[in-house]
């Protein structure tokens, strides 16, 4: 058995990352304010949802880490969920779940999602994760590279690795 430990690569670049740090941050504090935005004499005034924290930061990975975990017991492959039918599986689960935070009764838990989504594109921009945030939390913790398909950063972080290999290499000194 190999004790070493393989040397992780970055899967996104500059513009991936970005696109992660800025939607993750807005989406995970939109979640952990419930939605609003409250200014008082010119100063805003965060309110946080602790449930839809706790749900967000804690539940929602716990799901996701449990169902890959039952998975990998019956089957170790790789995941590669990203065709068009898993993608909008994708999309319509999360939609249905940012739908749930107009019904005030249970908004705490669309709002929950949004800060699930938003703080685990903050990991996968630190780690350098093209998948879908979707799997961020539990990939990194099961040490997996399951793929999810994902109808906004896919696109993007496919389009970026266009750009980098259509570029033409610096030319190397002779001397």
């Amino acid at each position: 058995m190999s004790t070493t430990r393989e040397v992780r690569r970055r899967h996104i670049g500059p513009i991936g990352t970005t696109a992660r740090v800025v939607n993750g941050g807005l989406m995970l504090v939109f979640g952990a304010n419930g939605g609003k935005f409250e200014y008082i004499h010119g100063h805003w005034q965060p309110s946080l949802n602790a449930a839809a924290l706790a749900i967000g930061l804690l539940g929602f990975p716990a799901v996701l880490i449990t169902w890959q975990w039952m998975r990998l017991r019956r089957d170790q492959t790789r995941l590669e969920a990203t065709g068009p039918l898993a993608t909008a599986i994708n999309i319509i689960g999360f939609a249905l779940l940012i739908a749930i935070s107009f019904v005030p009764a249970i908004s705490y838990v669309g709002y929950a999602a949004f800060v699930f989504y938003g703080a685990s594109m903050l990991l996968a921009a630190i780690r350098g994760y093209a998948g879908c945030e979707v799997l961020a939390v539990s990939n990194w913790l099961l040490h997996r590279d399951d793929q999810i398909g994902c109808l906004v950063l896919s696109p993007l972080d496919q389009l970026e690795q266009r750009l980098h290999q259509s570029r033409p290499s610096a030319p190397t000194s002779g001397a």
